[in-house]
């Protein structure tokens, strides 16, 4: 990503200055309009705040939307990324603008000052969700700057930087097309960009397409060529960045850093950490203590029920794989008949078109009682004591059985980045009715696109899904 500001970021920040003064005039309408709070509905004079505060609450604002991210593409290019900074930076703004009205504007209301909060993250949230629905209809002919981009490298991570360049285009991403050695590739089209010849004529294709900047997406073996191109373009006024080959390895993220003027590279670090990982640890515990208050009753009508209906025992332990690979042992309510685990397949059946599966509809194993215990997916209540001691996530992949793990292909793997959860983005989006591969893709786009605002849209969702009963068997 350029340096240089971009548009876009330039429209948000002179749209939220906007706005923010306007939610305050809104806030200031509906105190003197709702008849709520101590005397109901205030005199309209008395809302009416000094036109000081107003330029000081919007510079007050932009600046913690700034710090929040909500203007740098690198870290708000999704939805829920950019709704989360908004928030985070909203939040960040209201704290700092209680201090400044403690020590000037003592008199106003504070649900007039509530109003204003909620009216101007609404406001900011609303046209955002605008601007993307536009740029979405208006398609890649209108991208949001001139940040003209020339991609080195038609391959396959070529053409991951191409798409990911053409669906932020509104940010400032251009790419004009591809240089590739592959003759066979020349005069084709990719994404809709052309491939315009050999990496040789580097040179010539840049000023021809008047290009700002090179990304080079060449294949990890390739380092004397990027050393041959660097030489070429050295006296040129382009900026260059490099996209490693990250995706031939079994990754996730990879994070870089300088030791000592020494730059390292962690291909395993772990992808939630530090201040995210903490709070979606006490995200867990919070929300799992909560609902452990309705749950806990209802799993020890569920026990009473099992044992009447086919004996003991009414809990069983079965070893799942965790982040990162670790092995641990993971809590259900039967929902088969007594030692069933005896008769598990060594090894994954396959279904047609050799698409591995383990579970299946109308499974004798099951018993009456398991089968609505799966239905409605009551057969997981006990793994909140798993989320309570940090075995899993409410919000994750789900931890797979070791022996389907073992006929993982490498990019599989990737799903363990992140703490294995109870529900997921595959849980509602398909269930237990979805080939294995297509499950591990569902939770793939969780752990590229993690986050506290998604993951409580998933718990969002869930119940809905549950209520349903799709896909579960």
């Amino acid at each position: 990503m350029s340096r240089r500001i971009q548009p876009l970021s330039l429209l948000l920040l002179a749209l939220d200055m906007a706005l923010v003064p306007l939610a305050l005039t809104l806030a200031g309408l509906a105190r003197s309009t709702i008849p709520l709070g101590t005397g109901g509905a205030l005199p309209a004079w008395s809302t009416q705040l000094p036109w000081a505060l107003y330029v000081v609450t919007s510079v007050i604002w932009a600046l913690s939307l700034a710090y929040a991210g909500a203007y740098n593409p690198q870290l708000a290019l999704r939805w829920f990324n950019e709704a989360w900074r908004v928030v985070w930076g909203a939040a960040l703004a209201t704290v700092i603008m209680a201090g400044v009205l403690y020590l000037t504007v003592r008199q106003l209301s504070r649900l007039q000052f509530i109003y204003s909060f909620i009216l101007a993250v609404a406001l900011l949230l609303a046209y955002r969700a605008g601007l993307r629905v536009y740029y979405r209809l208006v398609g890649r002919s209108r991208p949001g700057g001139r940040n003209r981009i020339l991609i080195l490298g038609a391959g396959e991570l070529g053409r991951r930087v191409a798409k990911v360049l053409l669906d932020h285009s509104r940010w400032g991403f251009h790419p004009v097309g591809f240089l590739d050695d592959d003759a066979g590739k020349h005069g084709s089209v990719v994404l809709g960009l052309p491939v315009l010849g050999p990496i040789d004529e580097l040179r010539t294709r840049a000023e021809a397409a008047r290009v700002e900047e090179i990304w080079i997406a060449l294949p990890a073996g390739a380092l004397e060529r990027l050393r041959r191109v660097l030489d070429a373009v050295e006296t040129m006024p382009l900026r260059i960045k490099v996209v490693p080959d990250y995706f031939s390895f079994a990754l996730v993220r990879t994070k870089s850093e300088v030791l000592d003027d020494l730059p390292v590279i962690g291909l395993r670090d772990p992808l939630i950490e530090g201040f995210p990982r903490l709070v979606k640890r006490v995200f867990d515990i919070l929300v799992t203590s909560v609902l452990m208050v309705p749950a806990g009753p209802l799993m020890a009508l569920i026990v009473l029920a099992i044992v009447a209906d086919s004996g003991r025992p009414a809990l069983i332990r079965q070893q799942r794989v965790g982040e990162n690979g670790r092995l641990f042992e993971m809590l259900k309510f039967r929902s088969m008949i007594v030692n069933v685990e005896a008769s598990q397949p060594a090894s994954p059946e396959k279904a047609s078109g050799d698409a591995i599966v383990h579970k299946q509809p109308d499974d004798p194993r099951v018993t009456r009682l398991g089968r609505s215990l799966r239905r409605f997916s009551l057969d997981e209540l006990p793994q909140l004591f798993n989320v309570l001691v940090g075995d899993m996530s409410l919000v994750g992949p789900r931890p797979e059985l070791p022996w389907l793990v073992d006929s993982y292909e490498p990019w599989q793997r990737k799903r363990f980045a992140v703490p294995q959860g109870i529900t997921g983005w595959w849980q509602i989006n398909g269930r237990s009715d979805r080939p294995m591969h297509l499950n591990t893709e569902d939770d793939l786009y969780y752990v590229y696109n993690y986050s506290l605002l998604l993951d409580i849209l998933i718990l969002i969702r869930t119940p809905l899904v549950v209520l349903r009963g799709e896909g579960a068997f």
